[in-house]
């Protein structure tokens, strides 16, 4: 995981601080990528532990199409917890928990209007999946998670807009993540383990290899209470990768579990705790 370290040592010395929503100032800049080859181990930050069963639990949240913080509550995870809080929910009129047409209703429950006007709900995993198994050289193997007409009604707009598929030599299905905002030290390594996660889940259902992780970024920044954390982190040499287990019975991406899906052999240096802007 040195591409991430970089990212963070890149940030400190060409950022500019800047202020925000949040009232915490970052260091910022615009327009930087990062490749992880996923044939050389399962790419999740070992400088700092991670916390593995949230990057899943959020996972299939999304999957599921959920946009209630429930689901992840039963289970344990709670990093989404700041953006359903009673204030957040009842600023948009919404019922406890819940988040509105955040990743997984756009994911899975796409509203929008044909050129005829009809209303129409397009799930856009399973379409993906499909034009996967039966038009491979496909140039649309996209997924939006951006929709303007909602984008300003939900607590927190999706930050990971939109990510694409390609299937290059070797059958080894690639993924193209850009993300117009990124926590560099908090949400960074939990969105380039979730996307290495799901190009690996899709690429087990439709019978390829997996290739690379592209991850393009717009705002990428640090924030000026994380400064501390990440020097303590770029202080640290990164650990061998672990590697991915998943189930091989399982043929479909609405049947994984939790349980379908085990790290190996992953170490890492301790936790490194940070607050989160809101």
């Amino acid at each position: 995981m040195e591409q991430y370290l970089q990212m963070l040592q890149y940030i400190l010395d060409n950022g500019e601080r800047v202020s925000n929503r949040t009232g915490i100032d970052t260091i910022s800049v615009f327009g930087y990528q990062t490749r992880y080859d996923l044939q050389k181990g399962f790419p999740i930050v070992t400088t700092k532990k991670m916390f593995f069963k949230g990057i899943v639990y959020e996972l299939l949240w999304f999957l599921r199409g959920d946009t209630n913080v429930k689901f992840l509550q039963e289970n344990g995870v709670h990093i989404w917890d700041e953006w359903a809080t009673k204030e957040m929910t009842e600023k948009f009129g919404r019922e406890e928990g819940e988040l509105g047409p955040i990743y997984g209703e756009l994911w899975r429950k796409w509203k929008g209007i044909d050129d005829l006007g009809n209303v129409v709900v397009v799930d856009q995993i399973k379409r993906v999946i499909d034009e996967i198994k039966n038009n491979p050289n496909s140039r649309r193997l996209i997924v939006s998670g951006w929709n303007p007409a909602t984008c300003d009604r939900v607590s927190l707009p999706p930050c990971h807009t939109l990510f694409q598929f390609k299937i290059t030599h070797g059958n080894k299905l690639n993924c193209h993540l850009y993300q117009r905002s990124a926590d560099a030290f908090l949400g960074v390594p939990f969105n380039i383990s979730s996307y290495a996660l799901l190009t690996h889940m899709i690429a087990h259902v439709t019978g390829l290899n997996v290739g690379e992780f592209i991850h393009s970024f717009g705002d990428l920044h640090i924030y000026v209470n994380h400064l501390e954390q990440v020097k303590l982190q770029l202080s640290r040499k990164p650990l061998e990768l672990p590697k991915l287990w998943l189930n091989p019975n399982i043929t479909s991406i609405d049947d994984f579990k939790y349980e379908d899906v085990k790290l190996i052999d992953y170490k890492s240096w301790p936790a490194i705790k940070g607050e989160v802007a809101v």
